[in-house]
């Protein structure tokens, strides 16, 4: 599990040490100040996204069955790369209006904080399965290289 005690959030949000005339604000303050619910809301779906099994694979839900028959006679039935490809994430797709401004870092502790609620929620909801949560995590020249998948290996 990734340790976010560690993590130094004034690098990964600089405008932290810009709040009360330069004298700064920690994380969860700033965060007091900034959300709101309706963007709770919104990230709950990214923090604690629905997965469903379809064919003996688990998928994000909302996943095309059209997709999924068209992934699993490109990948010559190997389910295991089905669910790769199909569960992939770029994380620039995450915030695209954003993705200009996003450094390593800021990718980096994301992706391991997503890697790390996918494998808990997946562990939850299906504990006699097995599977992978990947997370390259770089460092990469394009940004669009960091990205995220969970499958389950084959047998």
């Amino acid at each position: 599990m990734f340790d976010r005690g560690s993590a130094e959030y004034s690098k990964l949000i600089p405008e932290l040490s810009a709040w009360n005339n330069g004298a700064g604000i920690d994380v969860d303050g700033w965060l007091s100040c900034k959300g709101d619910f309706e963007l709770a809301i919104a990230f709950s779906r990214m923090f604690w996204p629905e997965f469903t099994e379809h064919d003996g694979c688990v998928l994000f839900a909302g996943f095309g069955p059209t997709v999924y028959q068209e992934w699993l006679e490109s990948c010559e039935g190997d389910r295991a790369a089905v669910e790769a490809v199909m569960n992939h994430r770029h994380l620039l797709d995450l915030f695209y209006h954003a993705a200009d401004s996003a450094t390593p870092a800021q990718l980096t502790y994301l992706g391991r904080v997503l890697k790390d609620i996918f494998t808990a929620k997946l562990q939850y909801l299906f504990p006699s399965r097995v599977f992978t949560v990947e997370f390259d995590e770089g460092p990469f020249a394009n940004p669009l290289d960091y990205q995220l998948t969970f499958w389950q290996p084959a047998s």
